[in-house]
């Protein structure tokens, strides 16, 4: 067996080794989930590579840091393709190049030492047709896409760079003085607290890995770093593990999501570090009618072993979240100076379903807003007001129907917060109050303990509140 398919059978074995479930008894043998998955996980196929390999400089590609080697790159990989797949390899060196389509039974392998950047000549990505925030519209060319495919990796120690500066705008109070003088010179200002390069590459800037409808993905031990827009964006894609990977960008990073499953089933997410200035580990399913339309949950995942360093949250889920998300499973993770922790956020007008989500064991630390937050009202305000010294929220009802989110039977337990503004913030709907929570286990200190608004059956067993400035 060549060493490519030795390599990625290995991970394959790993993951499916941890699909018991409590129906099914007993905990999972495998090292990778320390407990019984409550709910029946399918096991995943597995991604299946020809042993042949290719490595880039054989089509010509330089990395030398300047030399475009976009044809180069793309040749190795219809190459391969052509001969039923296998092993594309990306060895040390700067290897400069525009977007890069994947083909079926492709290992993208960037070995250590290896930086696969892109370009930031916005022609080199063509205008295209896309699906951005659960919502069809026209972006450039993703760095990385692939549609309708099987069996696909991208592997290795190497980084690739999305060159996110050329593309992302800029607020100012995200920066230091001296960072905000030196990263907008140039450019364009739309207002004096914030800096487009363009206005072409502010509002058609891409997510930087996109994979559409693609069966049996594995992403491991790459770090993806600077995206445009979100970093890596799996929609519709079925049997995917991501083992090991860092997805990073600046905590200045607007629309930086570090990873953002849309609409996807059976998903691993395993031993990974997220760094980035949006939220890091997001579960979508399409945003309002479009989303509702597709009718497509996020289901059956995985998170374990992931620690989550700067971001908006720790673990998410929407708010475009119209099609449903459900069979959840977080484990033994840590989130660090994250804004939010654990963060549920939704509002009218989206629909779907959220169900059936279990967190356990999660630690915390320095988180600035919330530990855990519940919040139906994501983008709108909601009228609090303070009565004989008790909140209250003043929130008039609306009429229930396929528009209304509905949040429902999550499991919390065996969560540990140090340091965090506010510990627990429930904000539901007064026409569809967030039902069945349990929280189990939990020990948070904070400065404030939060709110409870239009939730019913709230399930608390031993939970610590510790409640000082």
């Amino acid at each position: 067996m060549k060493r490519s398919t030795m390599l990625l059978a290995a991970v394959v074995m790993l993951a499916s080794s941890c699909t018991k479930s409590a129906e099914t008894g007993g905990a999972c043998p495998g090292p990778c989930i320390s407990s019984a998955i409550p709910f029946e996980m399918p096991k995943i196929e597995g991604v299946k590579i020809a042993g042949g390999e290719v490595v880039v400089t054989a089509t010509g590609a330089k990395g030398d840091g300047k030399t475009k080697c976009t044809e180069a790159i793309q040749k190795a990989i219809d190459t391969q393709s052509e001969k039923g797949g296998g092993r594309v390899v990306v060895p040390q060196g700067v290897w400069l190049t525009g977007p890069i389509v994947m083909k079926s039974g492709i290992d993208l392998h960037l070995e250590a030492g290896a930086v696969l950047l892109f370009s930031a000549d916005i022609d080199d990505y063509p205008k295209i047709e896309t699906v951005y925030e659960g919502t069809k519209m026209e972006k450039r060319q993703s760095p990385i896409t692939g549609e309708g495919l099987s069996n696909i990796a991208i592997t290795g120690r190497g980084v690739i760079d999305g060159n996110g500066q050329a593309w992302r705008p800029l607020k100012k109070q995200k920066v230091t003085e001296s960072q905000w003088k030196r990263m907008t010179k140039g450019g364009e200002f739309p207002r004096e607290d914030m800096w487009y390069p363009s206005e072409e590459r502010v509002y058609r800037r891409p997510v930087m890995v996109h994979l559409e409808s693609c069966k049996n993905v594995l992403l491991q031990g790459v770090t993806f770093q600077n995206s445009p827009a979100w970093n890596i964006h799996p929609m519709l894609c079925e049997n995917v593990v991501i083992d090991g990977i860092t997805a990073r960008n600046p905590a200045y990073a607007q629309n930086g999501d570090a990873l953002d499953l849309e609409s996807c089933k059976n998903v691993y997410v395993l031993n990974s570090v997220f760094d980035a200035g949006d939220d890091c580990i997001c579960l979508k399913s399409g945003r309002d009618e479009e989303g509702r339309k597709r009718g497509v949950p996020t289901e059956n995942v995985v998170v374990s072993g992931c620690t989550v360093f700067s971001g908006h949250g720790g673990f998410v889920v929407g708010s475009e979240m119209s099609g449903g998300v459900r069979n959840v499973y977080v484990e033994n993770c840590q989130f660090v100076g994250t804004d939010a922790g654990l963060r549920f956020k939704s509002c009218r007008g989206r629909g779907g379903v959220v169900e059936n989500i279990y967190i356990k064991g999660v630690s915390m630390a320095g988180i600035l807003g919330d530990a855990v937050t519940f919040d139906m009202h994501y983008g709108a305000k909601s009228v609090i007001e303070e009565i004989n010294g008790v909140r209250v929220n003043k929130t008039e009802p609306e009429k229930a129907d396929e528009t209304t989110p509905v949040f429902r039977n999550i499991d919390i337990s065996d969560v540990s917060c140090v340091g965090a503004r506010r510990a627990l913030y429930f904000n539901g709907l007064p026409e569809m109050p967030i039902k069945n929570i349990k929280l189990r286990n939990i020990s948070i200190k904070a400065e404030n303990e939060g709110d409870f608004f239009f939730c019913e059956g709230i399930d608390k067993e031993n939970v610590e509140i510790s409640v000082a400035e």
